[in-house]
């Protein structure tokens, strides 16, 4: 018979296909219309000449049909299982008439090809066909079809690996990922990949195969006879196309492709006749009317397929050049919006400086020209249409020609020339200003539409409207807040915002470092344990408490330590513990008591002016980590237990008079200062919980964002908390914004310090957040931003002998403010105690 296996030979020329001019090589792309191209071409046809020789002499490095997938390529088995691909007659044929001519030149050069099935075929852009898969052998000594395929296995692995030695073993292995992920994809496709490949192989088996008769060309005309039927009849289902194949067996064809299709199906059942030597030979294919006459309709429709790729491309650059503009011009729209808002904002600030000169006019401080300064200077003043850059450099000038003294305070002369941009604390943070105050006029813009005032109750203002009690002696500022009536009602409306800004750059201006006012040098040099777990200063900031792991709490009286520098301070009231101490809290109505917590989850209340124990409260089941008296009602006290209760406790009678019970640990509490009515605490669960103690089933508000253990939770002021945690930031939130019981949105997350483990502490003081750090560092911020004003790091120091220690595991471990002040006290994991103050 016409190409039997009898005279296969795997000698080849580089002859083309047809018009087509198809070359074969080894590991080459076989494709319509395909050109030589790579250096392993070469390399490989270098090695392989054309040389006849017999099957089991010869190697697959001279197969034809090897070549490497390329991006973009889709099996041809995956399109003609597409659950929406329609028949196009005109596709379907281009497509069949690719794989005739490939057949067609393997068989020219008495090759059988075997594995015609869709799996070995890839298409890619414009339904260009191609072979991926090699010949198997088909000489008549071999054994077995089954044979012929290890033989072509190992023989194609071999090839393989001299065409990657070359230079492209990284595009093979990529080549190969990418069509594991796409088996791994057609997991969840309605034809699974791989049961379809099992089924192929039989679907595409021919009657004399199935025999035991070995593959021939005339095989490889009943597998194209098959493929032509995949091509006109696409099946929706796996069990319908599973049923509708077992029947092609048969040479019975669904009723549907007899009516739509009469000729393909006519020419499809001469490809699958029984008997090989009734089907039509390659040559008979070729000539036949059906691949002939619609070649020119073919290659018009190539063209028109083309021509519509291009055209799709053209769109696709389109596409994606518009979607460009509108992000654009959307970036231009929010910038345009946000010029204008600072434009308005200038306009604000310049009316109320305007406002200022004039009243600062009718003061005798202030010469008899508006405009001239203390010192005799002009004023300077913004103009409308004047260029920011303008107005800085004339301000920069004008700072310059200030005298050294003005008032009989001296200026220093580093910051003569020096404005508030040029602030290199300032320039440094910048860009979180910028972002503090956008946030700070949403919130404004969000108020003024709801009709609610921002600066009644702001976050980012004092508390009750009040000015900051602390105040620096260079500080350019004593009070940001306006006096009652200053500006007009329409000012105030329209520069709602500005107050409560201002009020925080300048709070954060005013103070850039912390300085060392005391050493607390102690002098119990026999314990070893002097880590101190809380500190805590009376009503009156005289005295401070300290209490640790030594089962001590020690009285001292602040001035004292201030003002003497002695080589040991004692305590001037030392009390006993059974147990280590965990939490401090003295009394705000009674100078002389103070309250205790321990590990032993005893609750005790001191009177320090006796040095006596007065009550203890036994009904914690574990540790106590944090207790509070109400400001407000100094007889009503608050504990949180590792046992996850809160326990509301009567000082007077000494016993709970409420629970609150939790499903975690609970770490810190705090009243209000304003209220005994209301209570907030942490939560080991990452949660600080809000609940009104009048109804204490369910919390009032539950505040989520952070990631791990809230360890510390206070109060800033009535409607505002802040939270610190082991996920490395402090969080500030307002409870006035909570939706349905639950705030997932801080006004800020302080970050800058270490704690990712440790108690670290954490007080506040009108607006000043003080909190430790695991590098053994203090930092302090303000409510109003979110990076640090200024940090001063605790020497890494032995606290009995004072020596250098190389020790990177020391902690701030307790912090504390000095009431309304700009002095604390913190101490470290070692037991070193330092009375710190803010400096300008």
């Amino acid at each position: 018979m016409e190409g039997s296996s009898n005279s296969n030979s795997r000698g080849f020329n580089t002859s083309g296909v047809s018009d087509r001019n198809t070359e074969f090589l080894p590991v080459e792309r076989i494709t319509a219309r395909s050109k030589r191209s790579s250096h392993v071409d070469e390399y490989v046809r270098s090695l392989f000449g054309s040389t006849h020789k017999s099957c089991e002499d010869d190697s697959l490095e001279n197969d034809p049909f090897v070549r490497s997938l390329e991006w973009g390529d889709v099996s041809l088995r995956q399109w003609l299982d597409n659950p929406e691909r329609s028949v196009d007659v005109f596709e379907c044929l281009h497509v069949f008439r690719q794989i005739v001519e490939i057949v067609n030149a393997a068989h020219s050069q008495g090759v059988v090809v075997h594995n015609v099935r869709p799996s070995c075929f890839v298409m890619s852009s414009f339904n260009h066909v191609s072979f991926i898969e090699s010949a198997s052998c088909s000489d008549s000594g071999s054994d077995s079809p089954e044979e012929h395929k290890e033989i072509g296995s190992s023989r194609r692995e071999e090839a393989v690996s001299k065409a990657i030695s070359v230079g492209e073993k990284g595009a093979y292995d990529k080549l190969l990922e990418r069509r594991i992920e796409k088996l791994e994809e057609e997991k969840n496709q309605p034809f699974p990949m791989k049961q379809i490949l099992a089924m192929e192989t039989s679907w595409y088996t021919s009657p004399e195969e199935d025999l035991g008769s070995s593959s021939t060309c005339a095989s490889d005309v009943y597998r194209l006879g098959v493929l032509l039927f995949e091509l006109f009849c696409p099946v929706p289902s796996r069990e319908e196309k599973s049923r509708i194949m077992s029947s092609l067996r048969h040479r019975v064809l669904p009723p549907q492709i007899l009516l739509k299709c009469p000729k393909e199906a006519s020419f499809c059942l001469w490809l699958l006749h029984p008997e090989p030597s009734c089907r039509p030979s390659m040559s008979d294919l070729l000539q036949s009317e059906f691949i002939t006459e619609p070649t020119d309709n073919l290659e018009e429709r190539e063209a028109a397929i083309e021509l519509r790729d291009r055209i799709e491309e053209q769109e696709s650059l389109l596409e994606f050049l518009l979607l460009i503009q509108q992000r654009k011009q959307e970036t231009a729209y929010r910038l345009r919006d946000t010029v204008s808002l600072l434009s308005s904002d200038i306009e604000q600030v310049v009316k109320r400086q305007l406002i200022l000169k004039k009243k600062g006019s009718s003061h005798s401080d202030f010469s008899k020209d508006d405009h001239q300064s203390p010192s005799g200077q002009p004023l300077m003043s913004f103009q409308a249409n004047e260029e920011p850059s303008a107005f800085l450099a004339s301000r920069k000038r004008f700072k310059q020609g200030i005298p050294a003294l003005e008032n009989g305070i001296e200026v220093d002369e580093d910051s003569q020339g020096s404005t508030l941009l040029e602030s290199s604390r300032l320039m440094r943070n910048f860009k979180k200003l910028e972002s503090v105050y956008f946030l700070t006029r949403r919130r404004q813009m969000k108020a003024a539409a709801s009709g609610k005032s921002l600066t009644k109750h702001s976050p980012l203002s004092s508390e009750n409207g009040r000015g900051s009690m602390i105040v620096s002696e260079k500080s350019s500022v004593s009070n940001p807040a306006a006096p009652k009536n200053f500006y007009n009602n329409d000012l105030m409306r329209q520069g709602g915002w500005i107050d409560p800004f201002l009020e925080g750059l300048c709070r954060y201006l005013s103070f850039s470092k912390l300085r060392v006012k005391a050493d607390l040098k102690q002098g119990d040099l026999l314990n070893s344990s002097n880590l101190v777990c809380a500190l805590a200063f009376d009503r009156d900031g005289e005295l401070f408490a300290t209490a640790g792991v030594n089962k001590k709490i020690k009285i001292f009286e602040c001035n004292s330590i201030v003002n003497n520098n002695r080589d040991i301070h004692y305590p001037v009231v030392e009390l006993a513990s059974r147990s280590k101490l965990s939490s401090l809290c003295w009394n705000s109505y009674i100078k002389s008591q103070i309250a205790s917590s321990n590990f032993d989850g005893v609750v005790q209340i001191w009177d320090v002016a006796r040095s006596q124990l007065v009550t203890e409260m036994k009904e914690h089941k574990k540790r106590v980590w944090s207790i509070d008296i109400s400001s407000a009602d100094p007889t009503l006290l608050a504990s949180g237990s590792d046992d996850g209760t809160v326990k509301l406790w009567s000082i007077n009678q000494g016993v709970s008079i409420g629970t609150i019970k939790t499903k975690a640990n609970v770490c810190c509490v705090q009243f209000p200062s304003d209220s005994g009515r209301s209570l907030a605490f942490a939560s080991a669960d990452h949660k600080v919980y809000y609940y009104d103690l009048r109804n204490p089933k369910i919390p009032l508000c539950t505040m989520i964002g952070h990631s791990k253990t809230v360890s510390y939770v206070k109060f800033v002021d009535s409607s505002t908390l802040v939270s610190s945690s082991t996920d490395n930031t402090l969080k500030l939130w307002d409870l006035s914004m909570s939706a349905s019981g639950v705030n997932e949105t801080p006004l800020h997350s302080f970050v800058g310090h270490t704690n990712l483990k440790n108690f670290v502490g954490l007080s506040v003081s009108d607006g000043y957040i003080a909190t430790g750090s695991e590098t053994n560092e203090v930092f302090v911020y303000h409510k109003a931003f979110p990076m640090p004003a200024m940090s001063y790091m605790f020497s890494n120091t032995d606290s009995v002998s004072g020596l250098e220690v190389d020790d990177a595991s020391q902690f701030i471990s307790s912090i504390c403010w000095r009431g309304q002040s700009s002095t604390l006290v913190a101490a470290n994991s070692n037991g070193n105690i330092k009375i710190l103050e803010m400096m300008a």
